[in-house]
């Protein structure tokens, strides 16, 4: 197939994807919201009309808030997270969100965050995504237990797993020119849909690769010798359309949710949907590549 003839460049355009990301990065870091880093939360509570997103984000600005993040929760609540505020601006709050008595409004909630919270959210967010990646390599060296030739089961969860790590790199370094440039923040949502871009992609991955099992299988029973690359370029098309129909399908649903969803979920679809776009590619042009690679390279030796 194509893409297995032609790995290498797929393999030098995911070297691009993940330097471009890594160097985005350490160059502009992350916005990391209150949930990561400590702040205040406020549930504002519209008892007719809510306020517009705009006029409300023009209001706080004015208000001397710089750093924060809006979301519109049911019908009349309006949620914010900032930094730390004093005393002076909690007592304006209000009349702030009421854009100078124009919809009014009550404070039914403000909560503060500490620094230590955060830190350990923060920690806790890193070791579950560590954590899925861990199951996720056990599991399919377990799953292709029986598949030793010509690699070792082991070699298609570690493959499994260099698909995931592009697929958690991508993103974040998309973020980060986000935030940099538009003021994106990382917050607990960010890392519910990165959990989720690696349970989508994995399902992709291991598809393909249950297919190539299937087909060695075949091969075996029916003692047709089959050079491996053939074997793995069989798989992949058999499964290429069912892969990229099921990831159009899921990519349309984030588009629309996009655009025309409510503000409070923009970050969340988009960040769905690089991920899922990533994921789909890194199934498709550089899983089994990879595999084909290795075992050209050490599949006498496994």
């Amino acid at each position: 197939m194509y893409i297995i003839k032609h790995r290498n460049w797929f393999f030098a355009l995911t070297g691009v994807l993940v330097v471009a990301s890594l160097i985005a990065l350490l160059t502009f870091g992350l916005r990391l919201s209150i949930d990561f880093t400590g702040g205040t939360l406020v549930t504002a509570t519209y008892s007719e009309t809510r306020a517009p997103a705009t006029e409300l984000d023009a209001a706080l600005r004015q208000a001397g808030f710089d750093n924060f993040s809006l979301r519109e929760a049911g019908e009349r609540d309006v949620m914010l997270r900032t930094g730390s505020i004093d005393s002076g601006e909690r007592e304006t709050l209000a009349d702030t969100f009421s854009i100078d008595g124009q919809y009014p409004v009550t404070i039914s909630q403000l909560s503060e965050i500490g620094p230590t919270i955060g830190a350990e959210l923060r920690k806790k967010a890193v070791l579950s995504i560590a954590l899925v990646m861990l199951c996720i390599l056990f599991f399919i060296a377990f799953a292709f237990r029986k598949v030793s030739q010509p690699v070792s089961s082991w070699i298609y969860g570690l493959v499994a797993l260099v698909t995931l790590l592009h697929d958690v790199i991508v993103p974040v370094g998309f973020f980060a020119i986000l935030g940099h440039f538009h003021g994106a923040v990382i917050d607990t949502l960010f890392v519910t849909a990165i959990l989720t871009v690696l349970g989508f992609s994995v399902h992709d991955t291991i598809v393909v690769f249950d297919r190539t099992r299937e087909n060695l299988r075949l091969n075996h029973e029916k003692g047709r010798k089959e050079d491996f690359a053939e074997t793995a370029g069989r798989s992949l098309s058999q499964t290429f359309t069912r892969s990229v129909n099921t990831s159009l399908t899921v990519i349309i649903t984030l588009l629309i949710l996009y655009f025309i969803g409510p503000a409070s979920t923009k970050d969340f679809a988009l960040t769905l949907l690089v991920g899922i776009i990533a994921g789909t590619y890194s199934s498709i042009f550089l899983a089994t590549p990879l595999l084909v690679t290795i075992e050209k390279k050490y599949g006498k030796r496994t």
